[in-house]
């Protein structure tokens, strides 16, 4: 006995339903946990951008990553690359490389995902409806400048590159070798820096993108191979970085202001 699948038929309406979805889990936690996180983790960088002090021990040459590279004239001892802009109070000290990192954490695919829940409501959360009534993608403007993102993260190399920099010259103290706390802190927010860089979704297609045969091209195989591992840890990256480089900034703050002293190992 044979049967015939019978197709529904496009003329007949959909379920009236009244309810926006059916899902009966908490699915608006996650998107407002991201917000929360994202909004605090934005007020705290932009008072510490914007408060141009407190950012420099010249004792241990510890710079926070936030005034890194730092180049207006209130730098001091801190510029290591001249002091081309001004002491203007909505300039940042490190205004050559903050606006590409914004660029690069903008136009990550994980960020995009991020506050396009959280913030947008585009969509909230699965199976849950747009919270607007168009979408057209991301190619029209504004979105359509979230295809730089590969771009970006060559800036975003450089500047991991000045940032591992600033870590290894915190270990000469008068001349010579030290180590404290701040240097381990440095080095560890460089470590999660690069590592977040490398799992990026651009990072892994320029190592083995438009490769037909990975046996001609073993370097870029085993760099493609161990991007794509990072890759995987993509979205835990992005906010461990976050919460480095607010505890880098936050430590070389309060020595700077003087609410401690530097726990020194060596020196």
């Amino acid at each position: 006995m044979t049967t015939t699948a019978t197709r529904p038929d496009p003329g007949r309406a959909r379920a009236a339903i009244a309810a926006k979805t059916l899902r009966t889990d908490r699915w608006w936690f996650p998107p407002l946990v991201t917000f929360v996180g994202l909004t605090a983790w934005v007020t705290y960088a932009t008072v510490r951008v914007f408060m141009h002090r407190d950012f420099f021990v010249p004792a241990y040459h510890y710079l926070t990553p936030f005034y890194s590279p730092c180049i207006t004239d209130r730098c001091g001892d801190a510029a290591m690359f001249g002091t081309p802009l001004p002491s203007a109070w909505f300039i940042p000290d490190a205004a050559f490389t903050l606006p590409f990192l914004l660029l690069f954490r903008l136009t990550c695919y994980y960020y995009r995902k991020a506050y396009y829940r959280s913030f947008w409501l585009s969509p909230p959360a699965c199976a849950v409806p747009d919270a607007h009534e168009k979408y057209s993608g991301e190619t029209r403007f504004p979105l359509i400048f979230q295809n730089i993102h590969r771009y970006a993260f060559y800036a975003a190399g450089v500047i991991s590159v000045i940032n591992t920099w600033d870590a290894i010259i915190a270990f000469q103290h008068d001349g010579e070798f030290g180590f404290g706390l701040g240097n381990v802190i440095l080095v560890v927010n460089v470590v999660m820096l690069w590592a977040y860089t490398l799992s990026c979704h651009s990072c892994r297609h320029i190592a083995g993108g438009r490769l037909k045969h990975f046996s001609k091209h073993p370097v870029r195989y085993r760099f493609w191979t161990f991007v794509s591992k990072l890759n995987t840890r993509h979205m835990g990256l992005a906010w461990i970085t976050l919460g480095t480089l607010a505890l880098t900034d936050f430590y070389i703050m309060a020595l700077a202001a003087g609410w401690w002293p530097d726990l020194r190992f060596i020196n």
